[in-house]
């Protein structure tokens, strides 16, 4: 391999595993906000099936290594333009604690570079629609109802037994359900990241067009995002699990079994949406679901433009990193050092107000728990 496609798997395999840590609270938020699962175990737990989930289909992968932009018309420089983009956004949002997509994050970056580095010749345009931008939208709306409904026939249920039985139920069943989405994640997720590193092994001719991941991509992606996810992305889970409403188990379990139906169901059909949005949707629909339950709709709209900006932002950031790359060896090493620069001081202010395991469960003062009316 050259040093510039060693580059890139490098660079896909660390979006791979911010995607991980960035995206855990997808499947577990909920469980650990109810008390289902603690903390240190949820995280870890998610991560083995991330890791799991990676071998079981390859459907998304092939949707992004020859259905987004033409293969023929880009290099590893490109992509991995686009891979900073992806990754300075994800790192970001995940400072502010908001859970963005890391879907859309690749996605805009990649187009992002493309275009400033082939022209819009190069992006095929009725992919992006059907595959990218429909179920960006159609994905949160379909996950939320489906949540709601499950939340009111969940609490139809509940109100036949006694209090404390339904509660160890749900909360028995809730592991269940958060380990469906974490293997769901993996299978959707880590796909994107095979993905890309299949489109840069395809543009320098490693493989033929149409070709699949081979073995070593999807073991190393299915790794990478495991070992973010069992780091725990903190700060979104303490977000999806209690700046959006009180949970409780019943809800949890609605929402973790809608939002794994919903993305078991796209990864079987290779559609690469956005787990983050399907969850985030979930956790909206059966806070809704439950009678007196409060829903913080203001963290709604701050989630709301987070998703709106993700893929043009991370397509500008993506599109001035290819530029610079594109000058050649000494533009891409600058990228390369800024970048990490960035990162690093993203890190740093992390640590300022560190969440962590112990006090993810706690909501700061500015925000305090919605109580039912």
């Amino acid at each position: 391999m050259s040093v510039i496609v060693i580059a890139v798997v490098v660079t896909a395999l660390f979006f791979d595993f911010t995607n991980g840590f960035h995206d855990t609270a997808n499947a577990m938020a909920t469980s650990i906000a109810t008390g289902a699962l603690r903390p240190k175990v949820a995280v870890i737990l998610a991560g083995v099936l991330n890791l799991v989930g990676a071998f079981l289909s390859v459907a998304v992968a092939k949707t992004i290594s020859s259905g987004l932009v033409d293969e023929a018309k880009i290099t590893p420089v490109v992509i991995f333009g686009g891979l900073v983009g992806a990754v300075l956004w994800n790192l970001a949002t995940w400072l502010l604690g908001l859970p963005s997509s890391s879907t859309h994050a690749l996605f805009g970056g990649l187009i992002g570079a493309t275009w400033v580095a082939a022209g819009t010749g190069a992006i095929k345009f009725a992919s992006v629609v059907s595959n990218v931008l429909l179920p960006l939208v159609l994905s949160p709306i379909v996950a939320g109802l489906v949540a709601l409904a499950a939340t009111f026939i969940a609490y139809k249920i509940a109100t036949r037994g006694e209090d404390g039985t339904i509660t160890r139920g749900f909360r028995l069943s809730q592991i269940v359900s958060a380990s469906m989405v974490a293997l769901a994640h993996g299978t959707n997720d880590a796909q994107k990241t095979m993905g890309v590193i299949t489109l840069t092994l395809i543009t320098v001719g490693s493989l033929p067009v149409d070709a699949g991941p081979p073995l070593w991509v999807i073991v190393a992606c299915g790794i990478a995002i495991a070992l973010g996810t069992s780091l725990g992305g903190w700060r979104i889970i303490q977000t999806l699990g209690k700046r959006i409403s009180e949970i409780q188990s019943p809800q949890g379990f609605a929402a973790e079994t809608s939002s794994a139906a919903v993305i078991l169901t796209s990864a079987h059909l290779g559609f690469a949406l956005s787990t983050t949005q399907v969850c985030t949707g979930s956790i909206f629909g059966a806070g809704a679901g439950r009678r007196l339950a409060t829903v913080q709709w203001g963290v709604a709209g701050r989630m709301a433009l987070a998703w709106l900006l993700t893929l043009p932002c991370a397509a500008i950031v993506g599109a001035l990193a290819a530029w610079v790359a594109g000058s050649g060896t000494v533009g891409t090493i600058l990228v390369a050092v800024v970048g990490l620069a960035v990162a690093a001081g993203i890190y740093a202010l992390s640590r300022r107000k560190p969440v962590t395991s112990s006090n993810v469960n706690d909501v700061p003062s500015a925000e305090p728990l919605p109580v039912a009316a």
